[in-house]
This record gives structure tokens, sequence and C-alpha cells, in this order.
């Protein structure tokens, strides 16, 4: 299966609109926003959980990574509610649930093998610091080589510079409305722009965006090549 697995392709998908597909566990729903491989493939997913409902042990032989966009999440390391970050490394096991149920942002097998820290951040709890420019704040939850990731919130009416993203960027809006010169883009929307791509981001009402940097390059050089 692949879907949106192209990354020299400008991706632009709205989670609210996306169908929901059974996974191989009752209870536990996704909606594939990129996907290259059946069911052990590399992933971008929109994952519900159920109340009451678990997923059988698995090993992310490749890592997981994922943010709790709402409900709580468990599994056997501890309890994370909403706005949890969880980064699984490669050869990481578990056998998650839900008690009270929630929604996942999850990404598969994208890590670099030797990116092997487990990384968990409340981001409830985390201060924001500075931005770039007036009226942004930025909270990085992980970096690694290329790779950069980091909770950004933007105060009404906020511009940033046109810049260049070196090894791609990749967003999803968590709250409120993100804008760029090529569209509007409210709570739920994921974008993913190609390596070299370039914008002039802004938010007339504000919003909160996760966003990872740098992770798209692998395969553009492969293509190249």
């Amino acid at each position: 299966m692949k879907i949106n697995a192209d990354w020299s392709q400008r991706v632009v998908m709205d989670a609210n609109v996306t169908d929901w597909i059974d996974s191989p566990s009752p209870g536990v729903k996704r909606k594939l926003l990129e996907r290259d491989g059946e069911e052990v493939a590399r992933a971008t997913s929109v994952v519900r959980y159920e109340p009451g409902s678990h997923f059988a042990r698995h090993v992310h032989e490749q890592g997981e990574e994922l943010f709790v966009l709402d409900g709580e999440f468990c599994d056997g390391t501890g309890r994370f509610g909403a706005g949890s970050y969880i980064r699984n490394p490669p050869g990481s096991a578990h056998a998650p649930w839900s008690d009270s149920g929630c929604t996942l942002f999850v990404k598969l097998r994208y890590f670099d093998p030797s990116d092997q820290a487990r990384v968990v951040v409340h981001t409830h709890d985390e201060p924001w610091l500075p931005g770039l420019v007036p009226g942004l704040s930025v909270m990085p939850l992980h970096d690694f080589r290329t790779e950069h990731t980091a909770m950004v919130r933007w105060a009404p009416g906020t511009h940033f510079n046109p810049h260049r993203h070196h090894g791609g960027e990749e967003i999803l809006v968590v709250e409120g409305v993100f804008e760029d010169e090529y569209g509007r883009y409210p709570a739920g929307s994921w974008i993913r722009s190609p390596h070299l791509s370039a914008h002039q981001p802004f938010s007339k009402e504000g919003c909160i965006i996760l966003v990872k940097t740098g992770h798209l390059i692998a395969q553009t050089e492969d293509t190249a090549a």
C-alpha cells in the first residue's frame, strides 16, 4: 500500500474529513495520512482508541513517535494525557491501551537507527521559549542530526520570514488556524513540504503546530541518485 509515499511531493490533508479504517485490534481505528507498506509500514496516521480498547504487544523495529491529541494513552511505562509527546526508539516494544479512549498522531519507522533515546515530554508542563520573530514561541521536543521536532505557538497576527526547508518540513495543526501563501489550514490539517521547499507562513487567528524539519532527505537523495 502506498499513500502519499513520495517525499518529493507536497501533501496537504485534513484529518477531520479523512475516513477511519479498522486496525487489526478491535476498537482501534486509523486515518491514514501517509503509508508505504502493509501492516508493517513506514506510516503517518491519526489513531483512535475507543474506551477499553488495546493493541497486542508489538516491537517497533524502526521506532515510533506519537503525540496525544486527546484522552489518555497507556502502556507499560505509564499513562500519558493530552499534550504528551513520546518517542519509542528502534527495538522497543509495548502493548498499549486506553481506559478512557484517546486520539493520537503517530509516525512509524522514521528513526535513524542510531537515535536510541526514549523521549517523553508533557508539553502542558514545559515552558515556551521566545521564537525568532515577535509573537512566536517554541517548545523543543527532540533533535537528532538534521531532524528537529518542536511545538510552535503563534499569537494572532504573527508573520514569519520567508524561508526554505533543507530536509523538508512536516506540520500538524493542533489548535487554531495556520496559513501561508498556499492556503489556510485549520486544526487537524497535516502538511508535508519536500526538501528545499519554501514558504512564508503566518497566522491571523493564532495557532499551535507540531512541526518536524530535516527528516525528508534520504528518500529524495536516493531518488536523485
